[in-house]
């Protein structure tokens, strides 16, 4: 039991704190459509919180390399509390969108720096730690719609706000009082010259640059999911309240049994053919979201949502591969960082292209992820 305290405390708090973002991920959406009437705004709710994301993530990785991560993390927990009582109160738009940007800086050290410490922590088993921890995280995102919907099944109440925060506070507890304090010691050592020249040299490698280059895509298809496909899920097939919240049910799920799945596997056959399967997948589900009839809406999202995250838990153990012990929390913040670009563009993107087509956008991901399908398989020093 004590050589699996690390990844239990981990797992366990970002549960706590992922039921209590799937209680509120498909209120959001639906709390600025009904106040704007605007696809694009609906796409802020993603973007917004990437942005903060996104600014957060290197910081958070160097930071955590010199000083230990532990500390950050507590912080984050504690922040994405403040962000429940902020959506709690506010009566507008811009009040979610800052909300969102709180919670943003707050889930920045939880997703990056767990597969870090975990990497470090299991450094046989990685991919298998690192999936553990990234299903626990969609296993707490799949019971929260439940959750939720059973609390406010009129999807209009506030209630889940509060008890965001709750176990947001719970999720600090838990880090806070169980998980052991690791060593900065590799990292103190260099100086700041040596870091930075050293992460520089990590983020330029070239199947370092393959790799970010996929996470994008990755990101953009994750934030578009998560804010305008359930959007055009209900205008092009009918989808109505509680059927979005079937929808993100169905997608975390997917998402958590493919890193229990692809993790191991991963560590004993390989990074790059689950990184690619993973594409393949996503785009041939994604492709049968836009073409199959109402019925078959719930396969084709699940098979498009075990593609990427087959793909999510692959890519990042293959950064962790890379980079060197004394910056594994910087690569995991560079993966984020990727992933966060990703998220903030992929849902302006086919929010901008709505009023074109609403499948345009969709396609143009496919088209991307093909592309990088063809980048892996042609690129030589990638496939170990």
């Amino acid at each position: 039991m004590a050589g699996n305290r690390t990844i239990i405390v981990l797992s366990a708090a970002a549960t706590l704190l992922m039921i209590g973002v799937g209680m509120i991920v498909a209120l959001l959406p639906q709390r600025v459509h009904a106040e704007t009437g605007s696809l694009e705004s609906v796409g802020m709710v993603a973007s917004v919180f990437a942005f903060a994301y996104l600014l957060a993530q290197l910081p958070a990785g160097v930071l955590a390399d010199r000083f230990g991560a532990k500390p950050l993390l507590v912080t984050g927990y504690a922040l994405c509390a403040v962000a429940g009582v902020m959506f709690w109160i506010s009566g507008t738009a811009g009040g979610i969108y800052l909300g969102r940007a709180v919670q943003g800086l707050g889930e920045a050290p939880v997703w990056a720096l767990g597969p870090a410490v975990l990497s470090l922590a299991y450094p046989a088993a990685k991919g298998r730690a690192i999936g553990i921890y990234n299903a626990a995280i969609h296993i707490g995102l799949t019971m929260g719609p439940v959750i939720g919907l059973l609390l406010d099944p009129s999807g209009l109440g506030r209630t889940p706000f509060l008890l965001f925060s709750a176990f947001c506070v719970a999720g600090a507890i838990v880090v806070a009082v169980f998980l052991p304090r690791m060593s900065a010691g590799p990292v103190l050592a260099k100086t700041g010259r040596q870091a930075l020249r050293g992460t520089v040299g990590l983020l330029v490698h070239r199947p370092s640059l393959v790799v970010l280059a996929g996470i994008v895509l990755y990101g953009g298809c994750y934030g578009a999911f998560l804010s305008v496909l359930p959007i055009t899920a209900a205008a092009l097939k009918g989808f109505g309240p509680r059927d979005i919240s079937m929808f993100f049910v169905v997608f975390y799920a997917a998402i958590s049994v493919s890193q229990l799945v692809a993790g191991p596997l991963s560590d004993r056959h390989g990074r790059t053919p689950f990184m690619i399967g993973g594409l393949v997948l996503a785009v041939v589900g994604l492709a049968a979201f836009l073409l199959s009839p109402a019925v078959m809406t719930y396969v084709s999202l699940a098979i498009s949502s075990f593609g990427l995250g087959v793909f999510c838990v692959a890519s990042l153990a293959k950064l962790n591969d890379i980079a060197p012990e004394h910056l594994k929390g910087t690569i995991s913040g560079g993966y984020y960082f990727a992933w966060a670009l990703g998220y903030v563009l992929g849902p302006l993107m086919v929010g901008a292209l709505d009023p074109v087509s609403p499948a345009t956008g969709y396609w143009i991901l496919c088209a991307l992820m093909t592309g990088q399908v063809i980048a892996l398989l042609t690129i030589r020093d990638i496939r170990a």
